[in-house]
């Protein structure tokens, strides 16, 4: 049953004479209709019509959804009342049950019943749980017949009486798939004008990693570049969340970048340009997200030591916390304490190449020493530990034992489809295109506003 806002004036008026609920109660009985929100509008008030040439005038910020979420069905029992409360700071599940009417040993009963497929331990503040009563709620006798939480985005805990006490089960919530597409004019990073635009920091994030095999972020990004992007937007009761990125774009001083998403069986996703050949190469361009380069590649005037120096590496400028990813797939040489380097971190990717991570805050539990990594992989978080004035990452790349320009190293090309498996994948990467015009190009945006 969905856990709604009833619409039964009556039976609102009787639950909130109760003395115990009264300033609780947040639903009542379910024999009235469930009366959800209006959906929300995908578009603005008065947002214009564009023609089909705005593109040279685009600005930062517009996004558009395919499909609105139906008007959830009403539900109904003739026999049952259901009251939904928050659960308040430090409040326990049985001491919600306490607070609701149900007896001591009835909410013992459903709370050691639940401990099969939820622990209660995690009930957090604001959460809500749905009791159920038989109709008349327990001021009018009715009897306790069990209770009803969300344990997270996904599953829905179920607290049921039957004729030998109480059992529990946990199920899947629904999720329905709708496709979100965006695309605009980057002012000053990509990450601003993206969140500007009302894509989610994990899009943003998984598109600067793929694109990262071809983009330099530090300075390939001019102010008047333009980006696109489709994804999935995965919705249940509990809300929504992206999901895969199916098509992006980046058109970089009138060159464009284009990448489509491709699910494996085994879960993963990989990206392909349009003439079907992979993103990935041997490294990374940029093992952070956001990242501005502070430092590079040669002699500098050392800021400590306050003589010039050779830096061997390059530096990004990132907050304290932020993760490292593995720029390439190896095996973890060293992790540890390093002298000016803080913690570090080496991973060799062949017998010719490795890569290095220094000053970091902490280093990931999964890059021990011999164990192997995924290129994309976090290994550990951005910090200022060693010799360093600032939270930044100190990143290198050594070829046969000694450190070269990380932003002049050259990699090989990434594999490619061919034959059977390439005209699929064209095939749908036309798809794509096309389900992106159409979303985009379509009556109206729903337009994000913006400071230039």
């Amino acid at each position: 049953m969905r856990i709604g806002v009833a619409a039964s004036s009556a039976a609102v008026i009787v639950l909130l004479a109760t003395s115990i609920l009264a300033s609780r109660l947040i639903h009542s009985s379910s024999n009235g209709a469930d009366d959800p929100p209006p959906p929300r509008s995908p578009t603005i008030a008065g947002a214009p019509q564009l023609p089909l040439d705005y593109e040279a005038r685009l600005e930062p910020s517009y996004t558009a959804g395919d499909s609105l979420l139906p008007t959830p069905a009403a539900t109904t029992s003739s026999s049952q009342t259901r009251l939904t409360l928050p659960v308040a700071d430090g409040e326990t599940l049985a001491g919600l049950l306490a607070a609701a009417n149900v007896s001591a040993n009835d909410a013992q009963a459903a709370v050691d019943a639940a401990r099969h497929v939820y622990d209660p331990r995690k009930l957090k503040v604001g959460q809500f749980v749905t009791v159920t009563f038989k109709e008349g709620g327990p001021e009018a006798g009715g009897a306790f017949q069990g209770l009803e939480l969300q344990a997270d985005s996904d599953h829905l805990v179920t607290v049921g009486r039957d004729a030998d006490g109480f059992t529990a089960e946990q199920t899947k919530l629904p999720v329905k798939t709708e496709l979100r597409a965006a695309r605009g004019v980057i002012r000053n990073s990509l990450f601003e004008a993206a969140a500007a635009a009302g894509i989610p920091y994990t899009v943003t994030a998984s598109l600067i990693r793929a694109f990262s095999y071809d983009v330099d972020f530090q300075r390939d990004i001019q102010p008047g570049d333009r980006f696109k992007v489709m994804f999935n937007n995965l919705v249940s009761d509990g809300g929504s969340r992206p999901g895969d990125v199916q098509f992006a774009e980046l058109i970089l001083s009138g060159k464009s970048h284009a990448i489509y998403g491709v699910r494996r069986e085994d879960g993963t996703v990989d990206f392909f340009t349009r003439d079907g050949k992979s993103i990935k190469k041997g490294l990374l361009k940029t093992p952070v997200d956001g990242a501005r380069l502070t430092s590079g590649f040669g002699m500098r005037m050392h800021p400590i030591l306050g003589f010039s120096r050779m830096h061997k590496g390059v530096d990004f400028g990132v907050p304290t916390g932020t993760p490292i990813y593995a720029a390439g797939e190896g095996v973890i040489e060293f992790s540890g304490w390093a002298g000016g380097y803080g913690r570090f971190v080496k991973i060799k990717h062949n017998p010719h190449m490795e890569t290095a991570y220094g000053h970091m805050s902490r280093i990931a539990a999964t890059s021990a020493i011999g164990q192997h990594v995924h290129q994309g992989q976090v290994i550990g978080y951005v910090g200022m530990t060693g010799d360093a004035t600032g939270p930044h990452l100190h990143y290198e790349v050594l070829k046969d034992g000694s450190q070269v320009n990380p932003i002049n190293v050259t990699v090989p090309a990434g594999t490619g489809l061919e034959g059977n498996e390439l005209v699929a994948f064209q095939k749908m990467a036309d798809e794509k295109e096309q389900r992106f015009g159409a979303l985009v190009d379509g009556i109206q945006f729903a337009a994000a506003a913006h400071t230039k």
